[in-house]
């Protein structure tokens, strides 16, 4: 079984968001990890590994320093690694990013392709889906669970106060939830056997079956019309006690009043 897993590395928005003048973000500018969903739909394929001997393939597209979530996938047991970066590609929306990744996954031979169900940064939930329209396989979205039966795999798919049992036949799209599992933590001799793997970088020129006109942000139809990092807030409630004791009563009760006590 071969299993590609699609990662992203996202801003780390504890350490704060930075844009660009055009309104994109300064990804280089920003502390990076490997994004959440993503890194429990690599859980997922580790799982399979374990179980059935799956080969793990791990992609991702960005700057040249998102190398390093691959060497955290190889960290924690991913078999190979594969970036996707170019200038051209810069400034991408979620139509030309599925666009580039699936011209990067034809390239390849697969079973299963496993995706996050949405990035931090973009919360859109529209890339896995799209890939696998690209591709033209099925997708089951918001994977809770996942198994393997013979030549399917069936997922438990996350459905407002309910669930869905959904099976499809591989070659097909899996988005996955962080809540599908608890990844493993890496491991001091992964973390040194990941700096000895190469990682396999392709370009532009290695898509396959993509057109200039829907990549990067030539062919992006979505447009920022503003961005920014500070969120304004209000005045705030300002309130004067004549007595500590007063101050204390007053706090008390707004705790209580949030059910915070």
């Amino acid at each position: 079984m071969k299993v590609v897993v699609c990662v992203k590395q996202v801003p780390d928005t504890k350490g704060g968001v930075k844009f660009k003048p055009d309104g994109t973000l300064d990804r280089a500018g920003m502390l990076a990890i490997m994004n959440p969903d993503d890194k429990a739909g690599l859980e997922a394929a580790l799982r399979l590994k374990d179980q059935y001997g799956a080969e793990v393939t791990v992609v991702t597209m960005g700057l040249p320093k998102a190398e390093a979530v691959l060497r955290e996938a190889f960290a924690m047991g991913a078999d190979k690694g594969i970036l996707v970066t170019d200038r051209v590609l810069g400034g991408a929306d979620t139509w030309a990013t599925s666009t580039t990744i699936a011209g990067a996954l034809r390239n390849l031979d697969y079973d299963l392709i496993i995706t996050g169900r949405q990035a931090i940064d973009g919360d859109t939930a529209q890339v896995g889906p799209q890939i696998s329209e690209h591709l033209g396989i099925p997708v089951i979205s918001y994977a809770e669970d996942l198994k393997i039966e013979g030549d399917s795999v069936v997922v438990k798919r996350q459905y407002d106060d309910r669930y869905h049992m959904v099976k499809a036949k591989m070659p097909c799209l899996v988005t996955a939830l962080s809540e599908l599992n608890e990844p493993r933590y890496m491991t001091p001799g992964g973390i040194f056997d990941a700096f000895k793997k190469e990682v396999t970088v392709w370009g532009r020129a290695d898509l396959k079956d993509v057109k200039d006109s829907d990549i990067g942000m030539k062919g992006s139809p979505t447009q920022i019309a503003k961005a920014s990092d500070r969120v304004k807030k209000g005045a705030g409630e300002k309130v004067t006690p004549d007595s500590p004791a007063e101050a204390v009563d007053y706090i008390v009760g707004k705790l209580a009043e949030k059910n915070v006590i």
